[in-house]
Formats: structure tokens, sequence, C-alpha cells
């Protein structure tokens, strides 16, 4: 999008781009529901971080999911400190563009919320997602408890064997407990709810993920 070359590996040692200590400015509220997008979040109320191509679309399959308080897009699983689109762009930072979502768990699960993630990409296609090539396309989940690790690893080994069923590979989602996530820029927050027409690259594999289908507890 930006003209770098699309670099499919993670940067090497002192290849990462420096990045810098402060953090870059963003939205103070969710343009769709109003809610505050730094938090603070209500009380018991969950947060788990995922990453399934490029974040405009992302985000948007998580704002419409009810249970969901507020969604925010940003960087994570990278090495550059607070670091801009373009650099995460560059593939020098390592960062995965990602999403961070909130949700309620009496209104919705996590095995719910996974289902989502699933649902909405290939989880087969390494460092790309569609026509979207590149290191921060990669899929990922990042859990913030021992409970979503457990939650995540489980949903893998179920969806990898309806997707063996269906004629795909193995899936190559990483699943890393929550590193460091810096929101992104005020522009790129809820990119399709300012801009419908705007791009969205995410394509699902339309193979269904056989969980999350009970009520929340």
């Amino acid at each position: 999008m930006f003209g770098f070359r699309k670099k499919l590996s993670m940067p090497g040692p002192g290849e990462a781009l420096p990045g810098r200590t402060t953090a870059l400015p963003t939205a103070e509220r969710h343009f769709v529901n109003g809610h505050p997008l730094q938090g603070p979040y209500p009380a018991g109320f969950e947060t788990l971080v995922v990453g399934l191509g490029c974040f405009w679309g992302a985000e948007r399959k998580f704002w419409q999911l009810p249970g969901v308080f507020v969604t925010a897009v940003g960087y994570a699983a990278g090495v550059t400190p607070n670091p801009t689109y373009e650099e995460v762009c560059s593939g020098l930072t390592g960062h995965n563009e990602v999403v961070l979502v909130v949700y309620d768990p009496a209104e919705v699960s996590t095995e719910q919320v996974l289902a989502t993630f699933w649902e909405s990409h290939d989880p087969t296609q390494g460092m790309r997602q569609g026509n979207d090539v590149g290191t921060q396309y990669r899929s990922g989940i990042y859990p913030t408890t021992e409970a979503q690790r457990a939650a995540a690893e489980a949903s893998r080994a179920v969806y990898g064997q309806a997707l063996a069923a269906k004629g795909y590979g193995p899936i190559t989602t990483e699943i890393v407990k929550a590193p460091a996530f810096y929101f992104a820029e005020t522009y790129h927050q809820q990119y399709l709810a300012k801009n419908p027409h705007g791009y969205c690259g995410l394509g699902g594999t339309g193979v269904s993920c056989p969980i999350g289908t009970g009520v929340a507890a």
C-alpha cells in the first residue's frame, strides 16, 4: 500500500525499527457506540487480542457481535515500541495488525468470540490474508488469561479438523500470551464505520467452526 517490499519473515536482530517512547494519539471513544476506547472498562469484562488480516474489516466483525463492549485496532506481537502504520507495513517492526476485543462474558462466551475469529478469515495462509501479503497480516490469537489460552488452543484443534475435512491445509495461527498492545492512529479506529465503502480484504473459508454455539454462562 505504501510501496514497501512485502516482507514474509520477522525482522532479525538489529533489523527492527527503533520506534518511540510515546504512544501515538488515538481516539478517546468508539465511533459506533461511544464507549471509552482505552478504558476504563466495566469490572468483570474480558479482553482478547486477535489478528486476522487487515484490521479495518476485522474490527467490524467484532463490534457487530452482541456482548462486545468496545473494540479497537492496534499493533502487537512485534518488537518496535509505539510503531506507526507505515512502519508496521514495512515489515520491520514484527507487529501484527490486531483487534482488541472487550466483551461481557455474561453475554458472549470466549468460545463465541473465537468462533467469529475463525470464521472471518482463512487461518491457513501464513504471512498473508488473501491479496494482503506481509507479516502484519498473519493469523494470531493473543489471550490475556489462562482460560482464554486453553479455549484458543482447543478451538484451533477443533477448527483444524473441520478445515482438513474440507481440503484445507494446516492452521498457521499463532497463539501467544498477549504482548504489549499499541493503539493505532485515530483514523484507523472503526474505519469502516467512517468509510462504509472502504477496503475490506477479509474472506472466510465458508467452513463453520463447531464451537461457541451454546449460551454464555
